[in-house]
């Protein structure tokens, strides 16, 4: 089994009058570069961006750019970076086009200027800065294990249903995001219902029918 090493943060800012409570966030084990969640949708940004709409200062990149990105540690193939070369609005938004209650994603070289942002509904439910995540060492190094690595997102009972990446240096760079889509029960649970009232119309008739020839 992969082991898990769960912090317990504080978010740096949390929407106002939020009933959502704060994700559960867990570090996986070092040099683990994808999730171990089971069920979890992947997106490794190999085939374009994945997401259902994606918009923003992104760009999908190969190896390293001197002072624009760097290729997180163990990762040898495309991967997602934020702000793309450029400095106009330094975040990107990523809209899974359902609710969720799990993500994660592979963040190499963390710094305290990157920020992660959930949102439901256009409402913010949290927001971390590396420094959040790993402490003292977000300090962007691309050879440390210590600040490249596989982070989760346990929503629990809650959910989320867009993520926002900034970076107000260069650069946030990740890979291999994963999401696990909340199963709806509405449907299912209508049509139960239905199904009982038929069976009860039905016992219904017959009880009706007994007493009648009785």
């Amino acid at each position: 089994m992969k082991k898990l090493f769960t912090v317990l943060l504080f978010p740096f800012l949390l929407a106002a009058g939020a009933a959502q409570a704060l994700p559960l966030i867990s570090l996986s084990a070092v040099g683990e570069i994808n999730t171990s969640a089971v069920g979890a949708t992947t997106i490794d940004f190999n085939s374009g961006c994945g997401y259902s709409t994606c918009s923003g200062d992104y760009a999908l990149v190969n190896g390293n750019q001197s002072g624009q990105y760097a290729q997180p540690m163990g990762v040898n193939s495309t991967y997602l970076t934020v702000p793309n070369p450029s400095t106009t609005t330094m975040s990107a938004s990523f809209a899974l086009g359902a609710a969720a209650d799990y993500f994660g994603l592979f963040w190499g070289s963390i710094d305290n200027y990157n920020f992660i942002s959930f949102y439901l509904n256009n409402s913010l439910v949290a927001s971390y800065s590396g420094a959040d995540i790993v402490g003292q060492f977000a300090d962007g190094n691309q050879l440390s294990y210590s600040s490249n690595r596989y982070i989760n997102f346990d929503f629990g009972s809650d959910a989320y249903d867009s993520v926002t990446l900034t970076s107000t240096g260069f650069a946030f760079e990740s890979d291999n995001h994963a999401f696990k889509k909340l199963i709806s029960v509405t449907e299912p649970t209508s049509a139960l219902l239905f199904l009982f009232g038929l069976l009860g119309l039905a016992l219904a008739r017959r009880r009706v029918r007994i007493s009648h020839q009785g």
